[in-house]
């Protein structure tokens, strides 16, 4: 979900078009496998299913794989055939060689001439590697060094990894500290053949880091074998499983996978009741009855409705309004929207000299900067309203879709900004039914370390059983609409409520089971 971006396809019909109406897509209704396989790799199409549970925490930590073994034993190899065997998405790989120290100008020449012992337990940032697997294991986004073994150095780039419900940990220090142990849910040991671990090293060393054979096998005598002796065999007997000839051995690997799965279905068995996520079709009929005689929370703020705001519901709830109609009034809406969002963005005193040469007073914005992120695909209708008052605003999206088969919304793509976290984020959508999707949203944001209170929820159309979920889950998020409707309906649709806004701005058909909160299906 944290690739490099490309453009989505928004093939979206001109106003007063007369082409027929497109068919909306949803999330696995069909029976094919949720998984699109090339030659070189199997990319997911099943979205991520809600990780928190009703007060917006998180409801399960990942399970968290741990892969020791020697050097070159094929440990990464191994990973990689138990992810392709477990055949489920939202899995992370994260290797301990991203984690060697930076070395200092001694070591670096050391290293050059193959006299820096990158095998021993000093060589690795271990505090760096324990608060990187607690973040992920609590569902947190976290950034990864990024080693270049040419130059012995870490890059100045840094990837992120967000979203893992599996994670595993390879390295040949895997298990050799005491703090990292405890975040291993499950521990292998790949052994393999030491004259085969040297020949690997020997092609990996050469073919793709740029060493000499002889600088190679100086390294192997003086540091490598040695440190498998001393810090990495004795590991082994901290392994739960032991997988000799690596690779090669299919069935032990086979075994793992079996007991892997057999794990998760526990966890998944194990939610009670009381942790049916938020979108299930018997917590949200919970949820309806029970914020009923509840008062609209303080962090919600409602566009004073003028004679003029009123008119422009009038016109986009009216069934009769022309496709043409309804996207230049909700524009109108969705610009007044924004300005009434900006004016609650904090603000401090300033002065400023006029061309007449006399202070004024004023006020100026006193955050870093806004961003805004749209939930897609309703929510970036409203991108075009922040743009032309936000000069240079930053852009996110985050795709959510409903299951058809669970009723849950799935987290299928998502694209960030970097550093978002000191950011006030303005986090749209046009319509919120029960809060499934915004919730979800939220949550993403608040991994990627976005405080709380400077969260910006927006919607044109907001049920107050939606408007209660997400301020019961998320209390310092800020909730701003330009309409507040009472009640939803059996299938948690707004009453009297907008339609589809979706259907309606971008001249789609809607499915007969269509709800307000999936405005964010793809198209």
């Amino acid at each position: 979900s944290n690739s490099s971006a490309e453009s989505l396809d928004r093939l979206y019909p001109t106003v007063g078009s007369t082409k027929p109406p497109r068919k909306r897509t949803t999330s696995q209704c069909k029976s094919e496998p949720p998984l699109l396989r090339t030659s070189k790799r199997t990319i997911y199409t099943a979205g991520r299913p809600p990780w928190y549970n009703e007060h917006g925490t998180q409801s399960k930590e990942a399970f968290v794989i741990g892969l020791g073994g020697g050097s070159a034993s094929g440990k990464t190899t191994v990973a990689t055939m138990i992810i392709e065997a477990l055949d489920v998405p939202w899995v992370v790989l994260l290797s301990m060689d991203s984690f060697y120290k930076v070395l200092t100008k001694q070591q670096q020449e050391q290293a050059a001439s193959n006299d820096f012992n990158f095998d021993h337990p000093d060589a690795f940032d271990f505090d760096l590697i324990i608060a990187t697997l607690k973040k992920l294991k609590q569902g947190k986004s976290v950034k990864i060094p990024i080693y270049d073994f040419t130059t012995h150095s870490r890059k100045k780039e840094w990837k992120t990894l967000y979203g893992a419900n599996v994670i595993i940990f390879e390295g040949i220090m895997a298990f050799a500290d005491k703090e990292l142990l405890k975040l291993l849910d499950l521990k292998i040991f790949v052994d393999t053949d030491s004259d085969i671990r040297l020949v690997r090293r020997l092609r990996r060393d050469i073919s793709e880091r740029g060493r000499d054979i002889e600088g190679v096998i100086k390294q192997y005598n003086k540091f490598v074998k040695p440190a498998f002796d001393q810090y990495i065999q004795p590991t082994m007997r901290l392994a739960d499983i032991v997988v000799p000839r690596g690779s090669g051995n299919t069935v032990a690997i086979d075994l793992i996978v079996q007991h892997v799965h057999s794990q998760l279905e526990e966890v998944r068995a194990a939610r009670s009741l009381g942790d049916l996520l938020t979108v299930s079709l018997v917590f949200r009929a919970a949820l309806a009855s029970a914020h009923q005689c509840h008062p609209l929370p303080q962090t919600l703020s409602v566009l004073k409705s003028t004679p003029q705001v009123r008119g422009m519901h009038t016109i986009i709830r009216n069934k009769e309004t022309s496709r043409d109609e309804f996207i230049f009034y909700s524009k109108r809406l969705m610009r007044l929207l924004i300005e009434h969002a900006l004016s609650l963005l904090p603000f401090q005193s300033c002065t400023v000299q006029t061309p007449q040469g006399h202070d004024y007073e004023g006020r100026t914005y006193s955050g870093k900067q806004i961003t805004g992120v749209s939930i897609l695909r309703a929510g970036e209708t409203m991108e075009p309203a922040l743009r032309a008052v936000c000069k240079d605003v930053r852009i996110g999206t985050i795709l959510i879709q409903t299951n058809c088969n669970t009723g849950e919304p799935e987290l299928h793509y998502l694209r960030l900004p970097k550093d978002i976290s000191e950011d006030h984020v303005i986090l749209m959508d046009c319509t919120v039914s029960t809060g499934a999707a915004a919730m979800m949203a939220v949550r993403v944001l608040l991994d990627h370390d976005v405080p709380e209170d400077k969260i910006f929820l927006l919607s044109l159309l907001m049920a107050e059983m939606g408007v209660h979920s997400v301020a019961y889950a998320f209390p310092r998020v800020k909730i701003i609409t330009t309409a507040v409707d009472k009640k939803v309906n059996d299938l948690f649709r707004i009453i009297p409520g907008i339609g589809n806004f979706g259907d309606r701005y971008f001249g789609t058909d809607a499915p007969p089971d269509w709800s307000d909160d999936e405005d964010a299906l793809s198209t």
